[in-house]
């Protein structure tokens, strides 16, 4: 199997957890085998030219089954939510770098919204080495909270209007927390901060970029991004190719 392979894949179960938020799983057991937690999938919908990359939120190497969640934020992921278990669809997967392992150490999971998903796969890696530290704009639009409950994750939530779990923002919330190594994915803003108490506590720190990606092989330059060389210069990358999990010291938050 190459680097880059594309199969048809059977959508197993589909479900809408959100308003505007669509949990699907496929049946792909060969993708499942070589998949790591922060890694994506480009999915193909008939008849548009560019696939839609979503982020890998559940892998299960034994059932061989890919679990995404992703939200309606256009046309094609307006049409992708469309689809119900039996339909098929083609996968390129999987694509980009993925979060290191760090099972024995203590890991802060801290995510921003749609970018919790991603950290899913880690926290299932991790088990009860993982702290997450979730953060949404209300109550309605949590997702995922028992799902990495289950993983035995110790897991907290904040929202921004307090209607829920901790009222301010999740970096707060993380900052009351002792950990050894942080995983982020959110906004930038929200990374900037994740990064800033990496960097006070002394502990490394990888952050998942949410980029619009187009092709997903680093063919083109739609997800292109400013990055920092191991001599500290800077240099343009491709966040499909080269992430889109970073180590935070080589990312350029602008």
């Amino acid at each position: 199997m190459g680097r880059y392979d594309s199969k048809i894949c059977r959508l197993k179960k589909t479900e809408k957890i959100a308003s505007g938020i669509f949990d699907f799983l496929f049946e792909a057991p060969d993708f499942a085998r070589q998949a790591q937690p922060g890694q994506f999938a480009n999915i193909r919908l008939p008849g548009r030219t560019l696939r839609r990359p979503i982020s890998i939120c559940g892998i299960d190497r034994e059932g061989g089954t890919l679990r995404f969640v992703f939200q309606i934020r256009g046309e094609g992921t307006a049409e992708l939510a469309e689809y119900k278990a039996g339909d098929c669809l083609e996968l390129l997967a999987p694509l980009g770098k993925g979060f290191p392992r760090e099972q024995n150490r203590k890991t802060l999971l801290i995510g921003g919204g749609i970018g919790v998903p991603p950290l899913l796969g880690a926290a299932a890696e991790l088990g009860t080495a993982a702290v997450a530290v979730l953060g949404f704009r209300n109550r309605e639009a949590v997702i995922l909270e028992e799902d990495f409950k289950k993983l035995g994750a110790k897991t907290l939530v904040a929202t921004d209007d307090g209607s829920y779990g901790f009222h301010g923002l999740v970096t707060e919330l993380a900052a009351k927390e002792e950990f050894e190594a942080v995983f982020a994915c959110g906004p930038a803003p929200m990374l900037k901060a994740v990064r800033a108490l990496a960097e006070e506590r002394h502990v490394p720190c990888f952050l998942s970029l949410e980029e619009r990606m187009a092709c997903g092989i680093g063919a083109c330059l739609g997800c292109a991004t400013p990055l920092l060389d191991e001599e500290g210069n800077r240099y343009y990358g491709h966040v499909c190719k080269d992430g889109p999990v970073f180590d935070a010291c080589r990312v350029i938050l602008e």
